[in-house]
């Protein structure tokens, strides 16, 4: 069976401009969850926003199985072309998995429908992520839950449409409770919101995290199923008398 092709997105920006960043992930954060993911036995690249078409030009989405985005400072300078670009890939097959502030991507509010918008706190407050859907794929091999002991907060009201399978709830210390793993299929692909990752803390190191980013790739990679057509369709499958008024 072949290897799951994954490219790994990130903006790329924080890692240059915050000293605390760049401690925490050298060689970025898609280059630790490349990292990660290539010793589960992935086929991994990366790309970067600076890179020309952001990395994702339509040969590197061909080849790509399952797209994981992390973005937060800088939505706005996507371009539009490779949004769309991606989205087309998106509704043909190709797994999305979306990370912490990525909520706010072009990409992820495109597929949504909505404003994707949330509360947030940053003081370094516990996380417990609880699995509620504990017989789902990406939850193999966890626990009850994932506790993350500082980590930005995310509450509700999240503006995004009811999920298809939620997987995962977070509470925080401050009170607050987030809808965490959220499951869509938009036509042929799979999507799959997971909130924690936030760039000043080191929660894409935590084993737990990487297992439940390892079973999202496995997941959202493209199925061998039909292929669809649309259209006009002039012949009938079975006989049928013309109606002929």
């Amino acid at each position: 069976m072949s290897s799951i092709r994954v490219t790994v997105w990130n903006e790329f920006r924080h890692e240059k401009s915050d000293p605390k960043v760049t401690a925490l992930y050298p060689r970025g954060i898609h280059g630790a969850i490349a990292e990660f993911l290539a010793s589960q036995g992935f086929e991994t690249r990366t790309a970067t926003l600076d890179e020309p078409e952001h990395g994702l030009t339509q040969e590197v989405l061909n080849n790509t199985d399952v797209l994981m985005w992390w973005g937060h400072m800088a939505h706005g300078e996507v371009s539009d072309e490779v949004v769309a670009r991606v989205h087309e890939r998106v509704l043909a097959g190709m797994g999305l998995i979306v990370l912490h502030s990525g909520h706010f991507s072009k990409i992820f509010r495109a597929l949504m429908g909505t404003t994707c918008n949330l509360k947030w706190r940053e003081i370094g407050e516990k996380e417990r992520l609880y699995v509620v859907e504990p017989g789902h794929p990406i939850a193999q091999g966890l626990g009850e839950f994932i506790e993350i002991p500082h980590t930005e907060m995310y509450g509700e009201r999240f503006d995004i449409p009811a999920p298809d399978t939620l997987v995962f709830i977070s509470w925080f210390q401050g009170g607050e409770v987030f809808r965490s793993g959220c499951c869509y299929h938009r036509g042929a692909g799979k999507v799959f919101y997971f909130r924690p990752g936030h760039e000043t803390f080191p929660i894409f190191y935590q084993p737990e995290i990487q297992k439940v980013l390892t079973n999202a790739v496995r997941w959202a990679a493209p199925v061998a199923g039909p292929t669809v057509t649309f259209g006009h369709r002039p012949q009938p499958m079975e006989h049928v008398e013309p109606f002929l008024g």
